[in-house]
């Protein structure tokens, strides 16, 4: 594909009208880019540009004036305009010698005409060729990207997708996968390529354009070009960037795939999760299906996805793959586990212990925080089981996570920890309400308060919940529910009409606090306490 972008001023001299024109200063700077054509006949320019325009003049602004020209000059300089074009006869004669020194420092081309020329002429014809190019090079982008789209149908190695980005542009092009080494297309001489990088910064050559590669927030490569006889322009950096797309497709493609093939290991996984397996057994199928790991702790986290109110299509695979790529950020192994409407991950652990729980919060922060999650579900609950060092040992982590979630769906109206071994209070009351009425131990309790509170429409149990979270602190707990000390003490009374006067006491007051946290607990999918559901049975 020839690539004849951008229009430079060495490109405008050969065209019509140009032919008796002199490039008396900066002619090294023949090669600057010309994105627009002016005439200019005012001497203040420096607001009126934005850069790369090629500048016609009769210089009646300045007629013979060194001064005003130099100041035009210096504009135009700090403005990174293309050139300037000036017509000598009418209005100036001659270029005053301060300016050609000017121009030369600068490198910007001073180009004279000696004869009267059709300026309007000038711009009709390279604004034509200015939007002209600009359509070739739409249209060379999409003939690209077809091309691209064509080979990413049938492609199975990566070298193919840069071999198109060379046979596009020319230029050498250079990959480096995170981690890895560079490749280049076509190969490089070692002793070039060694000098080339010794030159550079973060082990590319100092000329190299980089366009990272990234996927999930995360960068996975490095796509390069390296000029070879020109430089990297506006249309080179259009196709690096498509390409660099186009790959990241089918890097994606890959990984896909990859994740569909570990979805066939999910029964084997299933039994792990069930603890059928011994660690010899364990340590056996990840030397054959993944002989790099080299961990023996972990944990099981899960999570529950609410499919009833979807807000679009739900693709599981996509998902373990998006979890997969934020925890192998963070220190982690993953693997995925489908169990009914549940998915479980085993996190192994290839980093420290000591780290591993900030970690893991991290992970399901950004999982909750992606787009997929936020435009996708309306629910995801999560629950984290207990760090583990023995592989065999996973099955009470997950056990742990599914009662961690158990607990954070019960109380979802409270901000609870994603923990098990944060929910301390919790996971007894859990026994309880396995073992034991609970709800009638509840009753026991609080039953007086809560049905004085339905009946007075009272925050009897509010203020109850606060005041013992203060310690008996009377102004910190006036300070928090924002009412007044008399208030406060008039409540107290009230509670220990029911309570006693001593459930300040400690053991009693432990188990007030126990009933409190089992009374949160026991709320049922629609939201309405138990209490205050029984409220009046209670009171009868």
């Amino acid at each position: 594909m020839e690539c004849s972008f951008p229009l430079t001023v060495a490109d405008v001299l050969r065209r019509k009208h140009f032919e008796n024109a002199i490039v008396v200063a900066g002619k090294k700077g023949l090669s600057r880019t010309v994105k627009w054509v002016h005439v200019v006949e005012v001497t203040k320019i420096n607001n009126l540009l934005r850069g790369k325009e090629l500048i016609l003049s009769t210089g009646v602004g300045w007629r013979e004036d060194a001064s005003l020209f130099l100041s035009l000059l210096r504009q135009l300089i700090e403005c990174d305009a293309s050139g300037l074009c000036i017509e000598l006869g009418t209005y100036t004669s001659s270029i005053p010698e301060e300016a050609v020194e000017l121009a030369n420092q600068h490198h910007f081309p001073l180009i004279v005409f000696l004869e009267e020329v059709p300026f309007v002429e000038i711009t009709h014809d390279i604004h034509t060729h200015l939007i002209n190019q600009q359509y070739q090079m739409i249209s060379q982008l999409e003939s690209y990207s077809q091309q691209l789209n064509k080979k990413l149908l049938t492609v199975h190695d990566h070298r193919e997708i840069l071999t198109c980005l060379h046979d596009c542009l020319g230029h050498q092009v250079a990959f480096k996968m995170q981690g890895g080494d560079v490749e280049y297309i076509p190969c490089r001489p070692r002793q070039k390529r060694e000098a080339s990088i010794c030159s550079g910064n973060s082990g590319w050559p100092v000329d190299a354009v980089v366009k990272p590669i990234s996927l999930f927030d995360a960068e996975y490569a490095e796509l390069a070009l390296l000029p070879d006889g020109r430089d990297v322009n506006e249309f080179d950096l259009l196709i690096l960037d498509r390409t660099a797309t186009a790959w990241a497709q089918h890097l994606l493609r890959n990984l896909y795939a990859e994740e569909k093939r570990r979805t066939e290991e999910n029964e084997w996984l299933k039994g792990w999760l069930e603890g059928e397996y011994s660690d010899q057994e364990i340590s056996s199928f990840l030397l054959d299906h993944h002989p790099s790991l080299d961990s023996r702790r972990g944990v099981v986290w899960v999570c529950k996805v609410e499919r009833a109110h979807q807000k679009g299509n739900f693709d599981s695979t996509y998902f373990k793959l998006l979890c997969r790529s934020l925890f192998e950020q963070r220190g982690f192994f993953l693997f995925s586990v489908e169990i009914g409407r549940q998915l479980a991950f085993i996190a192994l652990d290839w980093r420290g212990e000591s780290t591993w729980k900030k970690r893991v919060e991290d992970g399901i922060e950004s999982i909750m925080a992606s787009d997929f999650v936020r435009t996708r579900l309306s629910s995801l609950s999560m629950g984290v089981g207990t760090f583990v060092n023995s592989l065999s040992a996973m099955n009470q982590s997950y056990r742990a996570a599914l009662e961690a979630l158990k607990i954070r769906k019960r109380l979802k109206d409270q901000a609870v920890s994603l923990f098990y071994d944060d929910l301390h209070l919790y996971r007894m009351i859990m026994v309880l309400d396995k073992y034991s009425n609970l709800r009638e131990t509840v009753r026991q309790y609080l039953g007086p308060i809560i049905e004085y509170d339905r009946k007075y429409n009272g925050k009897l149990l509010e203020t109850l919940k606060v005041y013992l979270q203060c310690n008996g602190s009377k102004q910190e707990t006036a300070k928090r529910l924002f009412i007044v000390r008399q208030t406060l003490y008039h409540r107290i009374e009230k509670l220990e009409s029911f309570l006693g006067p001593d459930f300040m006491v400690a053991d009693k007051r432990l188990a007030i606090e126990l009933m409190i946290k089992a009374y949160d607990y026991l709320m049922d999918e629609g939201g309405i306490s138990y209490g205050q559901r029984n409220a009046q049975r209670w009171a009868d």
